[in-house]
């Protein structure tokens, strides 16, 4: 996979950009506790393994039945990239998290799992992630090898996820008093990421 290290920083971006997981571990961390915001981070992490399978196993079955299909989905997933950024540009930065009930540390990591597994907005996601970093031309055995690399981007994904996360957790109480400090660090977080995601979006369309 010629372009890992690109995957690595964009998934970077992705994961550090404010978003409605983040800052439920925060939420979680500043309301609960480090425990429960470390839990909240393995939970959300572990969703990640399910949308990854179902983008590994859909796009190697559309490779097998369509090359043509599957280069259609890759500039469809570069476009997508384009508008998120664009999106993230546009946005006004973090909301606020508020305080949430102490519950036990299992029924946190089951809602956290739950909570991102039942997002489908996450698998169109990954559907139109991934492809973006398969190297079709080197694979050698056509859609077997697409699936095995998708599976390994994804648990690299995940694998990040849960450092990120992990840190927000046990951090929780001093990263939400530095975001209160400064409510327009969302904002330039998000610009960050916007530009990060609309770079890799044209990189990707102009890509042979």
């Amino acid at each position: 996979m010629p372009n890992f290290a690109l995957f690595l920083a964009t998934s970077l971006a992705i994961t550090f950009a404010p978003g409605p997981d983040n800052l439920q571990v925060l939420a979680r961390g500043i309301s609960q506790g480090r425990a429960a915001g470390l839990v909240s981070a393995l939970g959300f992490a572990a969703g990640v393994t399910f949308h990854t399978t179902l983008a590994a196993l859909g796009i190697a079955a559309l490779l097998r039945s369509s090359p043509l299909a599957f280069q259609i989905l890759k500039l469809a997933g570069a476009a997508y990239l384009i508008w998120i950024g664009v999106k993230a540009l546009r946005s006004q930065g973090l909301a606020s998290a508020g305080d949430r009930p102490r519950q036990p540390l299992s029924t946190i990591f089951r809602q956290s799992v739950l909570g991102n597994v039942m997002n489908p907005k996450v698998t169109l996601f990954f559907v139109v992630f991934l492809p973006q970093f398969v190297d079709t031309h080197g694979a050698q055995s056509g859609a077997q090898s697409v699936t095995l690399q998708m599976l390994e981007l994804g648990v690299v994904f995940m694998l990040q996820t849960v450092v990120v996360f992990s840190i927000f957790g046990l951090c929780a109480g001093t990263i939400g008093g530095w975001l209160k400090r400064r409510p327009r660090a969302g904002v330039w977080l998000d610009r960050l990421a916007g530009l990060t995601f609309i770079a890799i979006g044209m990189r990707i369309a102009l890509r042979d």
